[in-house]
């Protein structure tokens, strides 16, 4: 029977009460398990008073924080459903999905509310607390909040002699819905991927037996936790196995992000391939690219030598601490993948999808075999959908991690599965007689973020195509930047000079950018000199253009 996170949490817990598990990295404050579990404990009583019952939602939306932590938690441990909103999603999108997840309850970053204060919050939400201090930041008119002094006489009462490790059992039904994760902010028919609890502590199961830890070991927290692969591989796997998570609660600009490796030491990274692509163009490649260095990298004694230093100087970039370098959402450039395989890096490309809590295929460095996202998790099944002469079919996956579906979202949750049950990926590709998965494409047309994040081209080229002048648009990826490919209205252009469009067009670029989250900025926008080619249904032929 599959053992609930809830279950390792309180194990740990129990076993390492005073050592600490949650620090804002360069701030004063932090959580051992054992004030961390309190603390989640005082939140019950915060939900209790508010009226929030078993299996009401309740949002978080902020930066990463240890309090984030703590109040998810909380939420799973009171057997809630927590909706993990990303933090970059615009205020009027933060709002219609509060809206459209029926959510009672908000925990709200500084940096979320700045800009969210100003809407009109859902009939439905009872309070807007801050994740700073759970202080009320908005309530409705009939709501109380209990403050602190108040909380505090609530927890004498419950627990009059104080809190002990046996006094923690953390449990909840593993087949009940826990978790809603938005994959956008679309106001349109927003997809909020449903899990459930059987889910989540497989994939933390898979994470604790793929890459093992020993208790007190240190991570730096970097993706979003509102994704679920920041979520799954840098809070509940290595918190369930004790380990001690620094939060990197501001923007983690390259400065700051090596100096917290650097003083944290980290046993695992947990990254995109576009980091260590950067890191290798800035760092390695001078050096590798060397007369000398390539015409010994193969050489016997001399090779291995040079490869063991270029592997010691990057793991000294990780901090010098570092067993596992994880990386997911995309494919790596090959050339720096052979390069990691070649100097034996701990390197491990993992697949998966929100949709899946989001582990589908992975392996532990030591069995991960190039150009591939590994092999089906435990639990998990793949196979290959009406492969061709090449075995490349899309890949459909069932399983222990697949969703429940999309909240109030029938239409779009009948559409992501077979007949038989099989959830469509949208991805391409192949299996090899080890079960291995080759990614060969994608059937969808999503851009993976620089920190993880799920960038869906529709969405930008919506709010675009209302700017002035745009005819219809195209957004790409090139080099990690989106650009967008504009053909313009010429019932409204045809007296302009192509000057004067480019002009307009940069004007609407900045309007643009305003509209949408930071993570999916625009850096430019092309004029075309003619409409885009289109299938016959009139829809833009996407391959044809770069």
């Amino acid at each position: 029977m599959q053992k609930h996170y809830l279950n390792y949490l309180t194990e740990v817990v129990s076993h390492q009460w005073n050592d600490t598990a949650l620090t804002d990295y360069g701030e004063d404050h932090e959580y051992t398990f054992g004030e961390m579990a309190i603390e989640m404990l005082r939140l019950h009583l915060l939900f209790e008073k508010l009226g929030i019952k078993r299996g009401d939602k309740i949002a978080l939306a902020g930066r990463n924080c240890a309090n984030w932590a703590v109040a998810y938690l909380a939420i799973a441990a009171y057997e809630g459903v927590c909706v993990s909103i990303l933090q970059d999603f615009t205020a009027e999108d933060i709002n219609h999905l509060l809206d459209h997840s029926d959510c009672e309850l908000l925990f709200v970053g500084p940096y979320v509310w700045k800009d969210l204060q100003n809407q009109t919050m859902p009939a439905k939400l009872k309070a807007a607390l801050s994740l700073a201090d759970w202080s009320p930041l908005y309530t409705q008119e009939s709501v109380s909040v209990p403050d602190k002094k108040e909380l505090d006489a609530l927890f004498k009462a419950q627990y009059p002699q104080g809190v002990e490790p046996e006094d923690i059992s953390f449990s909840a039904d593993p087949d009940a819905l826990s978790l809603i994760n938005y994959t956008s902010g679309s106001t349109g028919s927003p997809k909020g991927v449903m899990l459930n609890g059987r889910s989540l502590s497989n994939n933390v199961e898979v994470g604790m037996k793929m890459l093992p830890v020993d208790p007190g070991q240190r991570l730096v927290s970097m993706l979003p936790l509102a994704h679920m692969f920041g979520q799954i591989c840098e809070l509940l796997y290595p918190l369930c196995s004790g380990t001690h998570i620094f939060f990197l609660t501001k923007s983690p600009t390259p400065s700051i992000l090596l100096k917290a490796l650097k003083d944290v030491q980290p046993y695992l990274v947990v990254t995109v391939p576009l980091v260590i692509e950067k890191i290798y163009k800035k760092n390695l490649d001078p050096t590798l690219s060397k007369w000398a260095i390539r015409a010994f990298w193969h050489v016997p004694v001399v090779g291995d030598i040079i490869k063991g230093r270029v592997k010691s100087a990057l793991k000294s970039a990780f901090g010098g601490h570092l067993r596992y370098f994880i990386c997911g959402g995309a494919a790596m450039n090959p050339v720096v993948e052979k390069c990691l395989m070649d100097i034996h890096f701990p390197l491990s490309i993992g697949y998966g999808m929100t949709e899946c809590g989001p582990l589908i295929g992975g392996n532990p460095p030591k069995y991960f075999k190039a150009r591939t996202g590994g092999v089906p998790v435990m639990n998990m099944q793949v196979k290959i959908d009406e492969p061709n002469e090449a075995g490349i079919g899309e890949i459909l996956v069932k399983g222990e991690n697949v969703m429940l579906g999309y909240y109030k979202n029938p239409d779009a949750t009948n559409a992501a599965f077979t007949e038989d049950g099989w959830l469509r990926t949208g991805d391409l590709g192949r299996l090899d007689r080890k079960k291995n998965i080759y990614i060969k494409g994608r059937c969808k047309t999503m851009f993976l973020g620089a920190s993880g994040q799920n960038i869906y081209p529709e969405e930008i080229e919506d709010k675009l195509n209302n700017q002035e002048a745009v005819g219809e648009s195209l957004i790409v990826e090139r080099e990690g930047k989106l650009v967008a490919l504009v053909f313009p209205d010429e019932t409204l252009t045809k007296r302009m000079s192509r000057d004067e469009i480019i002009a307009l067009m940069k004007a609407n670029l900045e309007k643009l950018n305003h509209l949408i989250p930071s993570y999916s900025k625009v850096s430019n926008i092309e004029v075309q000199d003619k409409p885009f080619e289109k299938t016959p249904k009139r829809s833009i032929k996407r391959f044809l253009y770069k």
